[in-house]
């Protein structure tokens, strides 16, 4: 026979929810901040490693066409994304368009030239961002 004050206790109480929930919120607010700037960090990365694949993508233009045939191809372009759409056969896996190419609030200015070999410029949202 079970006596009334033995009765087995079922669920939390109102203080062990509270404290469980507080906790959950001390690491949400410690985690959020590193999430919100490994999240930045990639972005960057990702547009400096799309840049320097721009880079090879103009190595690899010369060598197939030739430096004068390349040079008068790259010159005939006006626009970045003309520039861009030469380069695209030899990039893996690009997008159709320069802009779609980068991540959003990045944006990349290519050479005028193509024979001098120069970087293309990588502008983010603190600036030039040298790589």
């Amino acid at each position: 026979m079970k006596h009334p004050a033995s009765k087995s206790r079922r669920g939390f109480s109102l203080v062990e929810m509270m404290a469980c929930v507080s906790i959950i919120g001390i690491v949400a607010f410690l985690a959020i901040p590193s999430v919100t700037r490994m999240r930045s960090d990639s972005e960057r990365n990702l547009a400096i490693s799309r840049a320097e694949a721009l880079n090879l993508a103009q190595a690899t233009l010369i060598q197939v066409r030739g430096r004068t045939q390349a040079g008068l191809d790259w010159t005939g372009a006006a626009s970045n994304e003309a520039k861009f759409n030469l380069l695209r056969p030899y990039l893996s896996y690009a997008e159709n368009t320069l802009s779609l190419y980068m991540p959003s609030g990045y944006t990349v200015t290519l050479p005028s030239g193509i024979t001098t070999m120069q970087k293309s410029t990588l502008t983010g949202p603190s600036g030039v961002i040298p790589y």
